[in-house]
């Protein structure tokens, strides 16, 4: 498969490092050297310098043979541009990346008809997530699948977890009431991702991911020691459009949500937009500010600002008032690696939800959705099962299934089922894998 990613910032950059595991054709464009540079040094990929909405530059690398362009530049409207120049070159599809959300769901103009077949906004994707966050309050990654009828789920074991020096066997025995799969753990200090067997043990700090239909969603707290939280009133810092989409996605679903922003021309516009939301003007890293705004009242504190460690070092703050939950937006993405330390919750990038809503596009097999979680370099897929694939063949047990991979369940029929070793897959299911980078292409192969 050719792919040309136009832009080689952090959005590029992942969708390379996911794309350098494998065997692509993969070409990206940019005017930044330094940048290219970086991404010979690190990645197997071959880099362009210059300008991606050049005719001539996309003849010269072969967009007529391209099976994929991604424009994920920093500007929209250079984005679109590359994509409807690429697409009348004859590249066979093409994904933008964009800021401005009418476009998503334009009723006045076809974008596909100009040459754009797929938009993404890793600002609604953001503010999409930190919603799902506030609602599943115990965990601090979350993702669902068929509207929540499978959901995984990421929390990091406390000492007051039951299932803390359980080996993951003796936790399946003794919370058996309950259907759960473990798919993976991350070890504090560890950059490793364990596809957890029955003989591990779990340990405090253990970041832990399980897999679980939605009737025991809530039933999973019982194996954390945790009490889901009753999140209500919400303070989000930051008038970005991160923010400003948080806070009307929440108060749709009748959050009471509370948002400062500093720049008192912003404040003012946001008031006029955000008809449910009180919008506070002031400096949201003023202590009496956020005492006088009732902070030690919220349930929730969200930092949405331009800045990481303002967003990081608020949350903080927000914590030491007592408030119950913080998410903190964070740029760069190295942060994401020391999120189980910092002291946050959860730690949000947009860059990184963009990157994995991108790669679905890349996938063999008929994938419906993937996604990376946070702190793990790995994927889940949601693969839709094609007659005659092999993984129908034999029961789980007997798949000869990679190590470094673990089945999360089954949906049939619009029902959750567990996918334990003696299951048998059929035709038309949906299947959700968790899969370490190396046993990707033999996943896929599986499903083909």
């Amino acid at each position: 498969m050719k792919i040309i990613i136009a832009g080689a910032g952090d959005v590029g950059f992942h969708l390379a490092k996911l794309l350098s595991y494998e065997s692509q054709d993969t070409y990206i464009i940019d005017f930044d050297a330094d940048k290219l540079d970086y991404i010979n040094n690190y990645l197997d990929v071959i880099t362009k310098k210059g300008d991606a909405t050049s005719i001539k530059l996309l003849k010269e690398i072969g967009i007529d043979s391209a099976d994929l362009l991604i424009a994920v530049t920093e500007s929209q409207n250079t984005n679109i541009a590359i994509s409807v120049i690429g697409k009348h070159l004859g590249a066979k599809k093409t994904i933008a990346r964009i800021k401005n959300p009418e476009y998503l769901d334009s009723q006045e103009i076809d974008f596909k008809k100009l040459g754009v077949d797929f938009m993404i906004s890793p600002e609604e994707l953001a503010a999409e997530e930190i919603k799902m966050l506030l609602y599943q309050s115990s965990f601090n990654d979350t993702v669902e699948f068929e509207n929540g009828l499978f959901n995984i789920l990421g929390a990091t074991l406390s000492y007051k977890s039951p299932i803390v020096d359980l080996t993951v066997r003796e936790a399946k025995e003794r919370f058996s009431k309950i259907d759960f799969i473990i798919i993976a753990i991350k070890r504090e200090g560890s950059t490793q991702t364990i596809i957890p067997r029955g003989d591990i043990r779990f340990e405090v700090n253990d970041q832990v991911y399980f897999s679980v239909p939605k009737y025991s969603v809530n039933s999973l707290n019982e194996l954390l020691g945790k009490k889901q939280l009753n999140i209500k009133n919400v303070m989000v810092l930051g008038g970005s459009s991160v923010g400003s989409k948080t806070a009307r996605n929440l108060c749709k679903e009748n959050f009471r949500v509370s948002l400062i922003e500093q720049d008192k021309e912003k404040s003012l516009l946001l008031a006029e937009e955000l008809i449910d939301t009180l919008v506070i003007n002031g400096d949201g890293r003023d202590l009496e500010l956020l005492e006088q705004e009732n902070i030690r009242e919220m349930d929730a504190f969200v930092a949405v600002t331009g800045n990481s460690e303002t967003n990081i070092m608020s949350c903080l703050v927000a914590k030491s008032k007592g408030v119950k939950r913080t998410i903190a937006l964070v740029e760069k993405m190295d942060y994401i690696d020391i999120s189980q330390t910092i002291g946050v919750e959860t730690l949000v990038n947009k860059k990184l939800i963009a990157a994995s809503n991108i790669f679905k596009h890349i996938r063999k097999g008929k994938v419906i959705e993937l996604v990376n979680l946070h702190n793990i370099d790995a994927e889940v897929f949601e693969f839709e099962v094609q007659p005659g694939a092999k993984v129908t063949e034999k029961p789980i047990r007997d798949l000869r299934f990679p190590r470094e991979a673990v089945f999360g369940g089954i949906i049939r029929n619009g029902e959750a089922m567990m996918s334990f070793g003696d299951f048998q897959i059929q035709s038309g299911d949906k299947a959700i894998i968790f899969c370490l980078p190396e046993a990707i292409a033999i996943v896929e192969e599986l499903f083909n």
